[in-house]
């Protein structure tokens, strides 16, 4: 089945700005004529592509098409720049899988160095951005998995953890160290309902079946935050809190015991010649950034 470049371009549009309205005015049209499009897209694949709320979003078919249409957009921008054709410089969208931490770190200096690229991040667990390549959602994701049946995948080196808290914090349930008993009763910070590392760090100390009171606090900062406001200890981000460290304001639990978690580029084959750019930025970001397990051990906490 062959598809209308207008209608893909309206559909994607739609999904991305929410509105036939913004569709619109993104597409230099007027809204009759991405409702237009849309309805006849949805006429030829015989089912409903957009739910027609506020915002708009799409149902799993338009989804699936919208992608569609990003991917040739991608592929076409590739191909005019390898060619030297008018039209390399158009700015092309390009969603991609991301954990929050990562963002929060090391990732954004990557995108700085792609400006011919417009980013749509989803951000998910690392254990868990490999489901959105493997539904066709995204093109690209950040991941622990090591391999993805139809993705090159680009070992990154690995972001780095501790356990931290307020110093406070840390007197009044630590004196005695990280025993099963402190751990268990503690009171603990958790991103969400998808991320162990917590529990995988008390694993480590000893303690797979300890079940402190957490709270839940969704935001990367947020999560640094709150353990210097003493609501309880977390793992952070070793780049994220370092300033924290030296200043004395969060200490950890365990200065031997990082964490460190093994980061994936994964890439959809089809498009990774047309995202070379992109998986070259990410690299050379990452060696800069990450933990390279072939580069020497260095403090815990980096002198900058």
């Amino acid at each position: 089945m062959q598809f209308d470049p207008n209608h893909l371009a309206a559909l994607a549009s739609v999904l991305r700005h929410g509105s036939f309205d913004a569709a619109a005015n993104a597409l230099h049209v007027t809204p009759s004529a991405i409702s237009q499009r849309i309805k006849a897209l949805e006429e030829r694949v015989g089912t409903t592509l957009v739910n027609r709320a506020t915002p708009c979003t799409g149902t799993p078919h338009g989804l699936r098409i919208a992608k569609h249409a990003e991917d040739i957009g991608l592929l076409e921008t590739a191909l005019t720049r390898d060619l030297k054709l008018d039209g390399s410089d158009v700015q092309r969208h390009l969603r991609i899988a991301i954990n929050a931490d990562s963002l929060a770190t090391w990732f954004v200096p990557a995108m700085a160095n792609l400006p011919e690229m417009l980013f749509d991040l989803e951000i998910d667990d690392q254990d868990h951005s490999a489901d959105w390549l493997k539904r066709g959602a995204v093109s690209a994701a950040i991941t622990t998995t090591p391999s993805i049946p139809g993705c090159d995948a680009f070992p990154l080196g690995s972001l780095r953890y501790v356990a931290t808290c307020s110093p406070e914090f840390h007197a009044q349930w630590f004196t005695k160290g990280t025993d099963p008993a402190a751990l268990n009763a503690a009171p603990c910070l958790v991103f969400n309902a998808k991320d162990g590392l917590q529990r995988n760090w008390m694993a480590a100390q000893g303690a797979p079946r300890a079940a402190p009171p957490s709270h839940y606090l969704p935001s990367t900062q947020a999560f640094v935050d709150a353990a210097i406001a003493g609501l309880g200890w977390g793992m952070n981000p070793e780049l994220l809190v370092w300033r924290a460290l030296r200043r004395q304001r969060l200490v950890t639990l365990n200065e031997t015991a990082t964490w460190d978690v093994p980061l994936i580029w994964q890439v959809s084959r089809i498009l990774a010649p047309a995202l070379k750019p992109v998986t070259d930025a990410v690299i050379k970001t990452a060696k800069a950034t990450l933990v390279q397990s072939d580069s020497p051990e260095r403090d815990p906490v980096p002198n900058r």
